[in-house]
């Protein structure tokens, strides 16, 4: 297709075909498309996209059939509820309802709106977007406003390293580490200026907008008004999301004087300090083919342990494990690792990671490298000349300790010697807290090790221990995070079900009549986002052409519909139990019943219209006489 022209067939351009921001492009503002090549963009990005492939990226896919699932990273999932099909390019979660093709999965886990989203897929797919400057607008400040001013900011501190004066001492510091050349760049690594208006200068020059490295803590204003920078005479290290955006920064002392060693960007939108994994970015598909995390201490150990070839490793941001760690971490992988230096860290963080790990369907172990070495991290470790500290580091990892194992063998060595009061309150107490944290709840056969090992450790049966925990209760869990509406609960509609037969398998549609097509866009949905995807089905029936999500999309149908027609298009399938020939029955005797409504409360109609309101008459008619049997049942599952 040629560049600017636009497909006549579809309805007009949609919001996204106007005028959007183009994350990370220097110094640009909004970037106004022509509506055709605004289509071609998103089609080939698309076509370059295969869902399967993007969520595989991200989430652990398990075929199923034809199609694949996984755990759901939009609600508190424990087994696998979402569904991806690549025949169709979409995914569903039958739990949340969550829902939608590529780009919805990547809005969603990302929290991007649809041009970044955009931008993302196709900086993966290799593909460049046509786009052409235009002005800022809007009020306030974007989330991709920040993630431009993280980009720009990394920028500059890369450039602040390799300059021959402000960078000398910024090389020094990571020539002592040991930090190869490799390690610099694939993390980013910069520094920030020994002065206080290198990064508030060089924004200027730039005309990037202040508000917004302001916001991200990357400029200050002084009191006495006007800028200066956030960071000054630090090594910088970027933060990335899963997404690869840097959202914050990490910044270490460079002369021994200076205090804190460490300190971090201020929380904002796009960063939470307690919720994000230094590394994860670098290290997500090797913690995927391994199935297996390694959380170090710091951003040094992570960088250390990647340079030594151990690459599934990460880093918390100077604070404790916490749940939202353990949910990014199970998305991906079915052990964590957690490598600390000396066994009293050790046995503090075993504490910790009980309360965070033990609901929660991810193995935990505990690695305590000062059982193997005297040194004193991981990354003195790989670095310590006359040794393989890579082989120790991985055999400490290798051997390291089940987080139940480790906990209890801790409470075997306090109960040993104790009496029978001692021993039945150390039972009692480390029972309690563990039912707190919810072994009521856990799998049997996890409840059923932990009664072995308390039985072990007790020498009391393990019946009387199981019978001691009480069932059904729990630690309380946060709060879902709101999904976008469902379809309305209850039985499916006929004209809903056969919606989402022509959505899954879009020749459905031309088999239609004219007539049978007009009951369909005329037929009953029980809600304004059902009524919002018939619509825009109508719409490009009348363009021509056969209606799919990705249709739907181009037509400027919004996320919401987006998220319901992906939904209907899986409960219709589960409705008619299959695919293929069971989905065309299905639609057929939907479709004749539709036609045998039509034909008795209306043979003399001329206009859909006029015989859609015929045939909500004559059904309102047939519910207040009871008779209504113009629904089929649920999908069950």
């Amino acid at each position: 297709m040629l560049a600017g022209r636009v497909d006549a067939s579809r309805p007009g351009p949609p919001p996204w075909a106007r005028t959007y921001d183009r994350p990370g492009a220097r110094g640009s503002g909004p970037v106004t498309r022509q509506a055709g090549n605004a289509r071609e963009d998103v089609d080939r990005v698309r076509d370059a996209s295969a869902i399967e492939r993007v969520i595989g990226e991200h989430l652990q896919l398990k075929p199923h059939g034809r199609e694949y699932v996984c755990l759901c990273p939009f609600h508190d999932d424990h087994r696998p509820s979402m569904t991806v099909v690549p025949g169709k390019q979409i995914f569903h979660c039958f739990v949340c309802n969550t829902g939608g093709d590529v780009f919805t999965f990547v809005m969603k886990l990302h929290k991007m709106e649809f041009p970044e989203a955009l931008e993302f897929l196709a900086e993966r797919a290799g593909i460049e977007l046509a786009r052409r400057g235009g002005d800022e607008t809007g009020g306030g400040v974007s989330r991709r406003q920040l993630a431009q001013a993280g980009e720009m900011a990394r920028d500059f501190f890369r450039s602040v390293l390799r300059h021959p004066v402000h960078g000398e001492a910024a090389r020094e510091v990571i020539r002592r580490r040991g930090i190869s050349d490799e390690m610099v760049e694939a993390f980013g690594i910069g520094a920030a200026a020994d002065r206080w208006d290198g990064l508030l200068l060089k924004a200027q020059q730039r005309g990037v907008p202040i508000e917004p490295l302001v916001e991200a803590g990357l400029l200050r204003r002084r009191e006495t008004g006007g800028f200066y920078d956030g960071f000054r005479n630090r090594l910088m290290f970027p933060i990335q999301d899963r997404a690869g955006r840097v959202i914050a920064f990490g910044a270490r002392k460079i002369r021994e004087e200076d205090e804190p060693k460490y300190i971090n960007s201020p929380e904002h939108r796009l960063f939470n300090k307690s919720g994000t994994l230094y590394g994860l970015h670098q290290a997500q598909r090797s913690i995927q083919a391994a199935r297996l995390a390694v959380v170090t201490e710091g951003y040094t150990d992570t960088i250390a342990c990647h340079q030594a070839g151990i690459t599934n490793v990460v880093a918390t941001l100077g604070t404790a494990l916490t749940g939202e760690h353990a949910d990014e971490l199970r998305l991906l992988c079915d052990t964590a690792v957690l490598l600390f230096d000396g066994d009293e860290a050790g046995m503090r963080a075993a504490d910790r990671a009980t309360g965070v790990f033990f609901a929660r369907e991810i193995d935990v172990r505990i690695a305590v490298l000062n059982r193997y070495t005297d040194a004193k991290d991981p990354d003195e470790l790989v670095k310590r000349p006359g040794i393989d500290g890579a082989a120790v580091l991985r055999r400490a990892i290798e051997e390291s300790e089940d987080l139940l194992g480790f906990r209890f063998a801790r409470l075997r060595r306090s109960a040993s010697g104790a009496g029978v009061s001692a021993m039945s309150r150390l039972i009692r107490e480390e029972l309690d807290r563990l039912v707190q944290l919810g072994l009521g709840q856990v799998p049997p056969v996890r409840r059923r090790l932990v009664v072995k090992h308390l039985a072990s450790v007790s020498g009391v049966d393990e019946a009387t221990i199981a019978a001691s925990i009480p069932a059904g209760r729990s630690a309380p869990r946060a709060p879902r995070p709101e999904a976008a509406p469902p379809p309305p609960s209850g039985e499916l509609t006929r004209a809903e079900i056969v919606l989402g037969c022509v959505l899954g398998q879009g020749e459905l549609w031309a088999g239609l009549s004219a007539r049978q097509q007009d009951l369909v866009k005329t037929g009953e949905v029980r809600s304004e986002v059902l009524r919002e995807v018939s619509r825009v089905v109508a719409d490009l029936s009348r363009a021509g052409g056969a209606p799919s999500l990705a249709r739907l999309r181009d037509a400027g149908c919004s996320e919401a519909g987006i998220e319901a027609a992906a939904a209907l298009i899986q409960q219709a399938e589960r409705v008619a139990g299959g695919p293929g020939d069971r989905l065309r029955e299905v639609l057929s005797d939907c479709v004749r019943r539709l036609e045998e409504d039509a034909d008795r409360v209306a043979p003399a109609v001329e206009t859909a219209e006029a015989l859609h309101a015929a045939v909500e008459q004559r059904r309102r008619q047939e519910a207040a006489s009871g008779r209504d049997n113009r629904r089929f049942p649920r999908p069950r599952g």
